[in-house]
């Protein structure tokens, strides 16, 4: 019950952003392929945020940049 409340919170909350962005930026499009993660623990959070700290520095060697 709960997951089918989220899913439909966050359909919801992208077709709206959708809409309302595609009002300047006709082209918008969300990110492909993108996962999501819940984050249940405090080490998985501290592994994200380390990732998310450090992944900048990474940037240069990225063939995707």
């Amino acid at each position: 019950m709960i997951h089918e409340n989220i899913s439909r919170i966050v359909r919801w909350y992208k077709g709206r952003c959708t809409f309302e962005i595609r009002k300047t930026h006709a082209d918008f499009e969300w990110q492909t392929r993108f996962h999501e993660h819940i984050i249940r623990t405090g080490d998985s959070f501290e592994r994200i945020r380390e990732y998310v700290e450090k992944n900048p520095l990474n940037w240069e060697d990225d063939r995707f940049r």
